[in-house]
């Protein structure tokens, strides 16, 4: 490895081709770019063959290759090739150039020796001038148009730093050093004067380009040992050669050692053009190109840095404690190692490009920072909704909670946002910030809603309770007092409910609009329960009538059910009936909550009950106070059901009720008839004129009046057994296929229970006395056992409406609407 770093390389080849690739290898193994500025450039020019590498490697204990003497005299160096000095600081690279005047290239082709010159002037501190001691003092000397040649290339630099040129003087003879040096330099000055210059500098001094300096050394074939003395005291020349009083020249356009192989490659390129070359812009250029690969890598550097991955990972999944600390961290590492770098180049370009990579640095990173803040909006969103679900949890104030909530939430943002926000930039959370508060806020606006939504179910529900059944119940009783019980039921609900929602409304601070707004639709509820349910019962007020009618019909004043023996006035009970009834109808036909007096039920008794009847229908002129479709007083918004309506109700209710009546009217006459055992008073009459004649011939024959009693008691046994008068209730068709089915098997069991009478043994008188008569009343029983069930054929269909049932005494009236049978019963016993 150390003999690597110290061997020799090309620099540029023969044909003026960069060896870029051979420069890098070079800087890389000899770690010239970790030198800064502290580091010379040494080159060397002169006539081919004139021991210039000899010089070199003597001198800086390089390998360039040297001529062999014993071969002839070549050209041994072609190009420029480049090494590195043993054992001097500070670090010296040392140029050997390709000898002038060789007869390699020819004559004419002198292109090269101008570009390799130029070239070295523009990248050298010190330009060592090989010449021979013979030369001095000569107008033909080998060294004139080398001198020249450097003296004209310097006119195309642009603001040329100065440059030491030391001239080495070989083969020294016995003229001293202090003889020669007068001559050299005036040799040099004439060189320097006989140049065209530019107008700007045609009275420029050399002093100005170039420290002159010169020294001597003894021929290396002839005094090797001398020459080596000299050469060793020459080389402590070159040591710190750039500190202030060294030998090199000025440092003005050095370029720091990591921009060597880009400046060198440009110079060249712009020397081989055959452009004018500008310094200080190739300065700046270079350090331009530099600062910015510089930045590039430690850029490439940071997006693969392990620190920085595993920051930006934990970001990823969530906050990270010491967001900004971590990567300022990251970041100063790299900005540092930038500037130790850079810290030799052009100061604006440093700075510049310095502000750049921090810039790209920031924007690299500036994601994970945005990843990190909406982790932090995150949070402070979900925290706000848990501290107010535990805030509304302990019956705490809605807005109270809300604002306190709000307030600890922004805190816990801020706090992270400002862990996370690093020093030296601009980075703002405050969207971040302002679209949590819009969050939190449309969340706060969202939960005030359904707790409202909830608050207002919760007392509708409550309401609903209150007064829907309630008022059912009042319906269903309805009176004349009913619309001031629901009136009374509602106000206080009412009232009760809104001072409650008014209360826990509070907490919520509402706006005066929006809290005068939910109290009036809760207000606004309440009534509309009582109103659907009004309008529910004023549907089902037909069914409502009827049942009204049939209570106050089948019932009497007790609310016993009514038993019709003829001596109630059916007319009067009818008329109480309807009347009652109809209460109830004018009583579901408006809503009345406001307290307006109507005459909606006297316009209904005018109308209805005290207008004339004929055959049971109202007649038309009596029923035209009815002929509207809205009430006297009353709106229609309030009206359940119109007077046409109210016209139409009672005559389908009196169409449906007057069956009941009419059964009533012949219940009353069956138990008239089922009470009357004797033949009106002409009948007996008739009976005993045109019946004189058979009775004398019975009471002269007694045998025909035993027969007579006999037939009289088998025919009322047979009538009780076989319960005739029940039969022939259901029809005379029915009654005697019963009849027919049923006489043969009591007949057959009248005389069996007369046989085994018969059968038995006398007995004493007393036991006899003691027997019980035949009672036609265990015939009856014994006869229905063993008779098959009678035919029963229902009563016609009428129709429907609410049941009502008429009864008396040994009969009984069943309203057709139930479907049942009506049955008139006169039971009679027979006693022997």
């Amino acid at each position: 490895m150390a003999e690597e770093e110290y061997r020799s390389v090309q620099l540029i080849d023969g044909e003026g081709e960069f060896n870029d690739a051979g420069v890098e290898h070079f800087m890389k193994i000899t770690r010239l770019a970790e030198c800064g500025l502290s580091y010379a450039v040494v080159s060397i020019m002169g006539p081919q063959s004139s021991g210039k590498s000899t010089l070199l490697n003597n001198l800086f204990k390089t390998d360039f290759r040297e001529m062999d003497a014993l071969r002839g005299r070549s050209q041994t160096t072609k190009g420029i090739w480049l090494s590195k000095c043993q054992g001097i600081d500070p670090y010296t690279i040392v140029m050997d150039l390709e000898g002038t005047d060789g007869r390699e290239r020819g004559e004419d082709d002198t292109a090269f020796e101008k570009q390799s010159a130029l070239f070295a002037l523009a990248i050298s501190d010190i330009v060592l001038i090989n010449m021979w001691c013979h030369d001095i003092g000569r107008e033909q000397a080998a060294n004139k148009p080398l001198l020249k040649t450097v003296f004209q290339v310097m006119m195309r630099l642009f603001s040329p730093r100065k440059t030491t040129l030391l001239f080495v003087i070989r083969d020294k003879t016995r003229t001293p050093l202090e003889a020669l040096q007068p001559v050299l330099r005036e040799d040099i000055q004439k060189i320097w004067d006989s140049v065209s210059k530019p107008e700007a500098q045609k009275d420029t001094a050399l002093s100005e380009f170039f420290n002159v300096e010169v020294t001597a050394l003894s021929s290396y074939e002839e005094k090797e040992d001398q020459f080596h003395d000299q050469v060793a005291e020459l080389r402590q020349r070159f040591v710190h050669s750039i500190a202030p009083g060294g030998l090199a020249g000025d440092r003005r356009g050095v370029v720091p050692a990591s921009g060597f192989s880009f400046s060198a490659q440009h110079i060249w390129k712009v020397v081989r053009e055959n452009k004018d070359l500008d310094l200080p812009a190739h300065k700046v250029m270079v350090a331009t190109v530099r600062c910015e690969e510089i930045a590039n890598e430690k850029l490439s550097h940071l997006t693969s840095d392990e620190k920085w991955l595993e920051l930006e990972e934990a970001v990823q999944s969530g906050p990270v404690a010491g967001f900004a600390k971590k990567l300022e961290a990251i970041l100063d590492a790299y900005i540092e190692e930038y500037d130790e770098e850079a810290v030799y180049f052009d100061e604006s370009v440093r700075t510049a490009k310095r502000k750049q990579l921090e810039s790209r640095a920031l924007h690299l990173v500036h994601p994970t920072y945005q990843a990190l803040l909406g982790h932090l909006r995150s949070n402070s969103l979900e925290k706000f909704q848990k501290d107010m679900e535990s805030s509304l949890n302990s019956r705490k104030g809605f807005a109270a909670s809300v604002r306190d909530c709000i307030e600890s939430s922004m805190f816990e943002f801020d706090q992270g946002s400002a862990d996370a926000t690093i020093s030296r930039t601009d980075w703002d959370a405050s969207k971040v910030r302002e679209k949590l508060h819009r969050d939190i806020n449309a969340h706060a606006n969202s939960l005030r809603n359904q707790k409202l939504s909830e608050l207002t179910n919760h007392y509708e529900d409550k309401l609903t309770e209150a007064l829907a059944e309630p008022v059912e119940s009042l319906f269903e009783a309805a009176g004349n007092d009913t619309w001031a019980s629901i009136r009374n039921l509602y106000h206080r609900e009412t009232r009760n409910a809104l001072s409650e929602f008014s209360t826990s409304l509070s907490g919520f601070e509402l706006e005066k609009v929006i809290f005068d707004e939910r109290i009036t639709n809760l207000k606004e509820f309440s009534k509309s329960v009582v109103v659907k349910k009004a309008k529910e019962e004023a549907a089902k007020v037909l069914i409502r009538m009827k049942d009204r009618f049939s209570t106050v019909f089948s019932h009497d004043k007790d609310s016993m059910p009514r038993v019709w023996t003829g001596k109630e006035n059916v007319r009067k009970i009818t008329k109480d009936a309807r009347t009652s009834a109809l209460k109830l109808l004018a009583v579901m036909c408006a809503i009345r909550l406001d307290e307006k007096p109507d005459k909606i039920e006297s316009t209904l008794m005018s109308a209805l009950m005290d207008a004339p009847t004929a055959l049971g229908r109202r007649t038309v002129t009596s029923l035209d106070s009815l002929a509207s479709s809205t009430w006297e007083e009353v709106s229609p918004s309030n009206t359940l059901i119109t007077p046409v309506q109210c016209k139409s109700l009672w005559k389908q209710f009196s169409s449906e009720t007057e069956y009941t009546v009419t059964q009533a009217i012949s219940a009353q006459e069956a138990h008239k008839r089922s009470n009357s055992t004797l033949p009106p008073p002409w009948a007996i009459l008739a009976i005993a004129i045109l019946g004189f004649n058979e009775l004398m011939v019975l009471m002269r024959n007694p045998l025909y009046l035993l027969l007579l009693f006999v037939m009289f008691l088998v025919s009322k046994a047979l009538w009780v057994q076989l319960d005739v008068a029940e039969t022939f209730q259901h029809g005379i068709l029915p009654g005697i296929l019963t009849l027919s089915t049923r006489f043969l098997p009591t007949v057959m069991n009248l005389l069996r229970k007369l046989a085994e009478e018969g059968a038995q043994p006398p007995t004493a008188p007393q036991s006899t006395q003691n027997n019980p008569p035949l009672d036609t009343q265990s015939f009856r029983s014994d006869s229905q056992r063993h008779a098959p069930p009678p035919l029963m054929t229902p009563a016609p269909d009428v129709p429907s409406s609410s049941s009502s049932t008429v009864s008396s005494p040994r009969s009984g009236v069943e309203c057709p609407e139930t479907k049942h049978f009506v049955e008139v019963d006169t039971e009679a016993s027979y006693t022997s």
